[in-house]
């Protein structure tokens, strides 16, 4: 008896592959408006308005609010509908914990495995924010590119995996610590003492510096957090 023949999976017809770059694309620009506190924790939202704001239909903007839904960017609730997730002075200390934690070991594999390359990469990245001045704007984007390729110098794809699903429930804090006077500068410095150690090869220095290198960036976030509230009660 003859065996049944596997059905070959259907090919992506242009109109899939073109659905599929519109709901990247709506996902990108509800991300970024996320991360960059442009749509607020709290902030309810409705597809229809999605659409509206990103001049998209409604599908695409259902795949990329599934898709932020998964990630805990964005929550259902019974009450409000689906809205931006909301993190309290309790979950923000969590987080920073174990981003202390996790960047920590980053830095300390980092100067055990990453090759001369790498460290060129990240001391070149270092010294960038010399040059870019007190623009916060530029200086989170290039904050996000030097954490990403630490990570990537630590030659571990599981604490790869676990550190980037951290920096997804970090876009939640909104606009960068670093738009606080003289921040921009300790921030610097910071970066400098983590690369100087991996330079070195100095796995416990490396540890201890970007250890310390978040420590001061949730002092940051704890001052940033009360100069908001203090608006809010402005405001009332």
């Amino acid at each position: 008896m003859a065996k049944p023949k596997k059905k070959t999976p259907e090919p992506f017809t242009s109109d899939d592959k073109i659905a599929l770059s519109r709901g990247e694309d709506a996902y990108q620009k509800l991300h970024t408006a996320i991360q960059s506190g442009a749509l607020k924790p709290g902030a309810r939202l409705r597809e229809t308005e999605l659409a509206e704001w990103l001049g998209s239909s409604r599908t695409p903007v259902r795949e990329a609010l599934n898709r932020l839904q998964t990630e805990g960017l964005i929550v259902q609730e019974a009450r409000r509908g689906m809205i931006i997730a909301e993190l309290d002075q309790t979950m923000v200390a969590e987080l920073y914990v174990m981003r202390e934690v996790l960047e920590g070991t980053a830095a300390a594999l980092a100067a055990r495995h990453a090759s001369d390359v790498e460290v060129a990469i990240l001391r070149e990245m270092a010294n960038r924010d010399k040059t870019i001045g007190d623009d916060p704007v530029r200086l989170a984007k290039n904050n996000r590119l030097f954490h990403e390729t630490l990570y990537r110098c630590s030659h571990n794809r599981y604490l790869l995996r676990t550190l980037n699903t951290l920096r997804e429930s970090m876009a939640l804090l909104g606009q960068t610590t670093l738009s606080l006077s003289g921040r921009s500068q300790t921030a610097l410095s910071e970066h400098d003492s983590v690369v100087s150690a991996i330079e070195r090869h100095d796995s416990v220095g490396a540890e201890e510096a970007a250890r310390a290198h978040i420590r001061a960036a949730y002092l940051s976030r704890l001052r940033l957090m009360s100069a908001d509230l203090d608006t809010e009660i402005d405001k009332k």
